[in-house]
């Protein structure tokens, strides 16, 4: 049967989940699989494995358990090996890359910041800091909208205002928040302004959290999401 993995730790890590319900239906008992200072997270593997939200609650479930007593390179949902000699076989070749992440990794999380522009908002803010176009706006309206070819203009030169508005602050989501993170990593790009994974000290998560905060109240045209803390998914190689 194939063997599914949540996650590797040391050998040492206290309390690991073993006989903790993973995934599948009905739930496969976790394993601990051992190699030398590693020990690998693993369940058997259901034939028919699909991302159902109950298996992925029990996926992050299991990591969720596991970190909370120390440091997990966490796999992200769908890992699955042959077997477990499989497993074990990685946990030999890869032992001292993982020893080197794990030690990385000590003390850290991840949250993960999204960011999009409230569109009415942004447009304000772009008349704002554009004087010139906020007075050809403003000569538009009084006008009456002006022409066809007038109002095409202007909303070409607006909309070049808001990419650009975009790219800075794209810059300007990471710039503000990296001060309170350990690293900072692009996630995979989901159409919006900013998806960025932070790495923080366990113990500077408060100072984290209160820079994102600060930075939503001091830039409303921005919507602003935080996710954590998690496993350090983003920062396993």
């Amino acid at each position: 049967m194939s063997t599914y993995v949540y996650g590797i730790t040391r050998r040492s890590h206290p309390a690991l989940p073993e006989k903790a319900d993973g995934i599948g239906e009905p739930p496969r008992p976790v394993r601990v699989l051992t190699h030398g200072e590693l020990a690998a997270l693993v369940s058997d593997a259901p034939e028919d494995l699909r991302p159902k939200r109950r298996d992925l609650l029990a996926h992050q479930g299991v990591l969720a358990e596991a970190g909370s007593a120390g440091t997990v390179l966490p796999l992200r949902f769908g890992g699955v090996s042959p077997d477990d000699d499989a497993v074990l076989a990685v946990l030999r070749e890869r032992e001292s890359h993982y020893l080197e992440r794990l030690r990385a990794l000590d003390g850290k999380v991840e949250y993960n910041v999204k960011a999009v522009h409230d569109e009415e908002a942004v447009l304000h803010q772009v008349l704002i800091d554009n004087p010139e176009l906020r007075a050809l706006s403003q000569e538009s309206r009084s006008a009456g909208g002006g022409s066809y070819e007038q109002k095409l203009a202007l909303g070409e030169r607006v909309a070049a205002a808001v990419r650009a508005r975009e790219a800075h602050d794209s810059v300007l989501v990471q710039e503000a928040l990296q001060e309170a993170a350990a690293d900072c990593r692009p996630a995979p790009d989901t159409g919006r302004l900013a998806n960025l994974s932070f790495l923080v000290e366990r113990d500077r998560a408060e100072e984290f959290t209160a820079a994102v905060d600060a930075f939503r109240k001091e830039h409303g045209h921005l919507v602003v999401q935080l996710n954590g803390p998690l496993p350090p998914y983003s920062f396993v190689e």
